[in-house]
């Protein structure tokens, strides 16, 4: 089992749009590294912090579950998506999706100041500064101490 941050406006899809829907296919991914990361690495039943960006406060919101292996993603042929790309083709598509299920909403955000200020998530990837990306690794140990700091029900 591997482990991942997911991250997600909440005004777009949020941790309760999650739970109200039970899983949902995670398109619309823009980035080669990201789209490798699922393609490539995400399997069915690794665990994923779902993390809110550009919210008040931005943090992590809960957990997910990878629940579908990486398919094409059908945002990237629509082309009254917006991200439709128009250079990808049904044959050989460029941009996949995993599918994600819920699995816990976390009673409060554990805010991404709370995160910078735990030590033992010390060379965190998603607390290194630039870093974007919406899909990105997580180690046990640190996906287990933001757990801990959630005061979480799902283990590891």
């Amino acid at each position: 089992m591997r482990f991942w941050v997911m991250k997600s406006e909440p005004d777009v899809f949020s941790i309760d749009d999650l739970k109200r829907e039970k899983k949902t296919g995670w398109d619309s991914v823009r980035n080669y590294q990201a789209r490798n990361s699922m393609r490539d690495d995400m399997q069915v039943g690794d665990l994923v912090l779902y993390y809110h960006s550009n919210a008040e406060p931005s943090g992590v919101a809960g957990v997910a579950k990878v629940v579908g292996a990486a398919m094409p993603d059908p945002t990237q042929f629509d082309q009254k998506s917006d991200y439709y790309d128009e250079a990808s083709n049904k044959a050989a598509p460029t941009w996949v999706m995993v599918t994600v299920g819920f699995v816990e909403k976390f009673a409060s955000v554990v805010s991404l100041e709370a995160l910078k200020a735990e030590k033992a998530l010390a060379g965190m990837p998603l607390l290194q500064k630039g870093q974007r990306l919406s899909v990105m690794p997580v180690s046990k140990e640190h996906f287990a101490t933001v757990l801990e700091l959630a005061g979480a029900r799902t283990s590891v």
